[in-house]
């Protein structure tokens, strides 16, 4: 199986990073092949420029970061994101992933009855977010309406109409990485 990994954090020594290599890790195991998308390694320009919107419109990218992201994604089984929730929400890189990668013709096109989207992606089978965040999960949830869950699972993948799509978060790692610190 092809697996595309969409990272995103500039830290290598951050619980992401951890949780990065503990999957490739587990992959590599199970002889799946692996595609990296390490969007802080990539040089991946995040700025979408007023031709990048007009291909964007035209559904014709024209970035080769995007076009090359695009190709890629096309070949994926499953697809994973990893990175930190920070300010309740995931940062630029991530976010214009989704806006400039996940690109109308190549992921997803408008229904022709004229509502709703269509996946275009047809090899891939399933998405998983990964995420880590230092706040705790019932707070997030009520105070923060539980966010990522709404723009990133439904209001991108399940509105594009993709199925199987799970999200697995790590909450409060600032105190899990302290307390493993103290104890060595």
């Amino acid at each position: 199986m092809r697996i595309a990994i969409v990272f995103n954090h500039p830290h290598e020594g951050s619980y992401c990073n951890a949780i990065l290599n503990a999957v490739m890790k587990g992959l590599q195991k199970a002889n799946h092949e692996i595609d990296l998308f390490h969007l802080d390694k990539d040089g991946f320009n995040p700025i979408m420029t007023q031709q990048d919107l007009k291909a964007f419109i035209n559904r014709k990218p024209i970035a080769p970061h995007v076009i090359d992201y695009g190709q890629r994604l096309e070949k994926a089984n499953h697809l994973i994101f990893i990175f930190s929730i920070w300010w309740e929400l995931m940062s630029a890189l991530t976010k214009e992933f989704i806006y400039r990668a996940l690109f109308p013709g190549i992921a997803y096109d408008h229904n022709p009855k004229g509502h709703g989207l269509t996946p275009l992606l047809k090899n891939l089978k399933s998405i998983t977010t990964i995420t880590t965040m230092n706040t705790p999960k019932i707070i997030y949830w009520l105070f923060f309406g539980n966010a990522i869950k709404k723009a990133m699972i439904k209001g991108t993948f399940k509105n594009m109409r993709y199925k199987n799509v799970k999200w697995i978060s790590f909450n409060m790692v600032k105190q899990a990485t302290q307390k493993k610190e103290k104890t060595g």
